[in-house]
């Protein structure tokens, strides 16, 4: 069971509790928001340890979320996964060189979500809240 805060940021409520309730089964404490201004918001008042980044949000998108987030030192070092329906070639990359740590494609494997998070989690060497 790990104590680690995972902000799951998803304008799709079935996505959003699918993700939410499948970690927070294996002790996370999880945060949620619909999109990127609520997600800022919730990140000012408890930061993460991992974000699990839509990478499609209305108004401002999760790639430029990321940008804002890594470019910033005070959540530079948060873990942000890209949590994404878009799955085409270059795609991941694409992710990656915005600063995502990770990429995830929907729809999500119930069964390796939880040690996909874990190992992201443990190789960056964080310490979770405790």
């Amino acid at each position: 069971m790990s104590t680690a805060r995972i902000l799951v940021v998803d304008d799709n409520p079935t996505n959003l509790k699918l993700a939410s309730d499948l970690l927070e089964c294996e002790g996370y404490h999880i945060l949620k928001a619909v999109d990127a201004e609520e997600a800022q918001l919730v990140i000012q008042r408890t930061p993460p340890d991992l974000i699990l980044m839509d990478i499609a949000l209305p108004g401002m998108d999760g790639l430029a979320l990321t940008s804002k987030l890594k470019a910033d030192e005070k959540t530079r070092h948060i873990i942000i996964v890209a949590l994404t329906a878009f799955a085409m070639r270059g795609d991941d990359a694409k992710a990656h060189a915005t600063g995502c740590d990770g990429y995830i494609t929907k729809p999500v494997n119930t069964r390796t979500l939880p040690d996909e998070i874990n190992a992201m989690v443990t190789r960056k060497g964080n310490r979770p809240r405790q």
